[in-house]
């Protein structure tokens, strides 16, 4: 039997704090698989929820890039072998929508202008996303990893990218294998500083060594100490086929919550 379950972080350098916001997503997505709703509703709805939050660098919280502009980025994943993305988008405060759309499509991922273009054409939301001054080096991604009754496993993550970084940069959220990866029986979501964790793959190694039955925690751990350096911040969440959900960083400020049903 498998046992519906999410696990869901505020980024790497969010902070204590924004725990209970954290889990209030968490609830969102519970409640949808209590329902026996799919691991793809329940992650998007909770991403929703923390693009929503303004204490987040992510879709309405978004960060201001060195030009004074807000893009943002998402990404989304599932056990089944599909996949959606979106990079730089400007006028976006639920990227996440969009990346889950290219989920049935032929193309996998959209950037900049034509990403909003295509949005424009499937009617979603087009809004000013104000933006906002970190009060330090922001890195507050935001991810959701959901598994259903049915045993498939989704991946969701989205960002207002880094502070102080241009606005042509690209980070680890909408990279395959970087800031996210699903495959066989599990999904990884990585937080933190982007380009340390695009260097070395982190979601893809991370899953690779679980799907090899090192035990999550061990994975997580393991991978960190051996391909990020202790300069860069960075934090990872893990859902396999079975258990809980695990969030592990190597800083003491990441946010993260889990449920699974008994």
């Amino acid at each position: 039997m498998i046992r519906p379950a999410v696990v869901a972080h505020g980024g790497a350098g969010a902070g204590p704090e924004r725990q209970v916001n954290v889990e209030e997503a968490v609830i969102r997505a519970a409640d949808i698989l209590k329902r026996g709703g799919s691991a793809l509703e329940a992650a998007i709805e909770a991403c929703v929820i923390l693009e929503d939050d303004p204490v987040f660098n992510a879709g309405t919280g978004s960060v201001f890039r060195t030009d004074g502009s807000v893009l943002v980025d998402a990404s989304i994943q599932t056990s089944d072998g599909r996949m959606g993305f979106v990079v730089a988008m400007k006028d976006t405060p639920n990227p996440i929508r969009i990346a889950a759309d290219l989920l049935d499509e032929e193309i996998n991922g959209l950037a900049g202008e034509g990403a909003r273009i295509w949005a424009d054409s499937k009617g979603f939301d087009k809004r000013k996303v104000v933006g906002r001054i970190p009060h330090e080096e922001s890195t507050d991604t935001v991810g959701v990893i959901a598994r259903d009754k049915d045993g498939l496993i989704v991946c969701a993550t989205s960002t207002g990218g880094c502070s102080n970084r241009p606005p042509g940069r690209v980070g680890d959220v909408p990279l395959p294998g970087c800031g996210f990866w699903v495959q066989k029986e599990v999904g990884v979501g990585a937080t933190g500083i982007g380009e340390a964790i695009t260097r070395a793959m982190l979601s893809y190694r991370v899953a690779d060594r679980i799907c090899a039955d090192i035990e999550i925690e061990e994975a997580i751990k393991s991978t960190l100490d051996e391909v990020i350096d202790d300069k860069s911040e960075v934090g990872v969440i893990a859902l396999s086929l079975q258990g809980l959900g695990v969030g592990i960083s190597n800083r003491n400020n990441m946010p993260w919550a889990t449920w699974c049903a008994e």
